[in-house]
């Protein structure tokens, strides 16, 4: 049995000079400015979707974020059972 992929259409309406730079850029590279297009903004899709991602923490939050991992809490009697199970469930 064939699958057949699923394509959606997107299109965009630019100015000549718009057209033009893109037409050349997508020569340059060598792909079609279909390719040329998807490409570029997959890149810049990506990059936005990495940014926002991050954690993001001011200087005082992440100076207690260090200190916690640097000087952690003592185990209490919940989190110790926790690590048991855990060894005993690996």
């Amino acid at each position: 049995m064939k699958t057949e992929a699923k394509i959606s259409r997107v299109s965009a309406r630019v100015t000549p000079s718009v057209y033009n730079t893109l037409t050349e850029a997508s020569e340059i590279s060598g792909a079609t400015i279909n390719q040329f297009l998807v490409q570029a903004a997959l890149e810049k899709a990506y990059t936005i979707i990495e940014h926002e991602n991050k954690i993001k923490l001011n200087r005082q939050s992440a100076d207690h974020l260090f200190q916690i991992i640097e000087n952690p809490p003592k185990k209490n009697p919940k989190l110790a059972k926790a690590i048991r199970t855990y060894k005993q469930d690996m």
